[in-house]
């Protein structure tokens, strides 16, 4: 007979962004629902200091901040924080005395690990970027595991602790079959949570130019704008609707956004971690506009990823605007079969299952 696993406690880090905070939330459902204990550390500007204690985790607070793309007086303020925040997190692991330590990156991540490797606690890592960043970055030699999302990360960290995981994504973007193509193409456009400049901006040039192209294209966009631009650009949407002939729907956040992927035909969005992996488990071509503050350029080496597989189409943000929403759309249509091949490799690049894997990995701690 099998003896059943030992309940155990763990220490789950890394927030800031919901690119973070989400896998990790995901985690430690997975490490709940099999009788562990789990707790988070974080900072209370973050927004595991919302979606942590919403789940039902209990979390502490450090104080810190980043210390990269800051100015230099945030940089020294950060420098200064640094050993009280190692000091609060050891404190915190004495106490718990958690089997690992499991981190999805961000500045908070930093001083847990340090303190971790301090009390020689197992770390485990979810590197969800093409590039890790920079805490992962700079301890990788040292942690007990590398759960990573891209092959080409596996090179920053010792090769017999990394395996390629990918990142957990909700069943509902796994449920999606493809789509048949239909008489109108829809094209779904998110910026994310709180919207994209550069997104909205496009969009809202596009609208007079799809009736202008060779095939007078039958669109029907999906933009979530998030809320601080959606009024102005509701109004303006309306008005193309009324005069133009555009259809469509435009919402600050939406609620449903599998339901939005099945529905549409291609994705514009940024190219954080988060979505490329809603990307490929929904199996949707799309079109990549990173986000050029993005730390160490992440955004763009995923975006690069996703185009060598053949997945996505790549444009720089400065380059992108409603002429050229329109023009990659258009190539994407124009060619037949393309934009089911692209959702095949971006399928292809799914991988399912990667809470459960990181939850068994940690259990080999305990």
């Amino acid at each position: 007979m099998t003896e059943p696993k030992k309940s155990a406690a763990f220490v789950m880090t890394g927030g800031g962004t919901g690119g973070h905070v989400m896998p990790a939330l995901a985690v430690a459902r997975e490490l709940r629902a099999r009788g562990h204990s789990v707790r988070f550390i974080g900072t209370r500007r973050g927004m595991e200091a919302k979606l942590a204690p919403s789940e039902g985790f209990p979390i502490e607070w450090i104080e810190i901040g980043g210390l990269q793309r800051v100015g230099f007086r945030r940089m020294l303020v950060t420098l200064a924080e640094l050993p009280f925040s190692v000091w609060a997190a050891s404190r915190m692991l004495d106490r718990d005395r958690p089997a690992a330590v499991f981190s999805t990156g961000g500045f908070v991540a930093g001083p847990v690990l340090l303190a971790a490797l301090w009390k020689r606690v197992p770390v485990v890592v979810m590197e969800p970027n093409a590039i890790p960043g920079f805490t992962h970055r700079k301890l990788a030699r040292f942690v007990a595991r590398a759960l990573v999302s891209f092959p080409e990360t596996a090179r920053w960290f010792p090769s017999a602790v990394t395996d390629v995981t990918g990142l957990p994504v909700r069943k509902e973007f796994f449920a999606i079959p493809p789509k048949p193509r239909g008489n109108k193409l829809t094209v779904l456009i998110t910026g994310g949570s709180q919207g994209s400049r550069t997104l909205n901006r496009a969009a809202r040039e596009s609208w007079p130019l799809w009736r202008e192209t060779p095939e007078k294209a039958a669109v029907r966009l999906i933009h979530q704008t998030g809320p601080a631009a959606h009024e102005e650009l509701a109004l303006g949407f309306r008005l193309a609707m009324i005069e133009g002939g555009m259809e469509g729907e435009i919402a600050p956040f939406l609620a449903d956004m599998p339901a939005a992927f099945a529905s549409a035909d291609v994705v514009v969005s940024r190219a954080g971690m988060s979505t490329v992996s809603e990307l490929a488990a929904a199996g949707k071509p799309s079109i990549l506009v990173p986000l050029p503050t993005a730390a160490d350029q992440h955004q763009l080496r995923n975006a690069e990823a996703m185009e060598r597989i053949g997945a996505a189409r790549l444009v720089l943000d400065e380059e992108f605007n409603g002429s050229r929403l329109v023009q990659e759309v258009m190539r994407l249509a124009r060619e037949p079969g393309l934009l089911e091949k692209m959702g095949e490799a971006a399928r292809g690049f799914a991988k399912p299952g990667a809470a459960r894997r990181a939850a068994e990995v940690l259990e080999e701690f305990a």
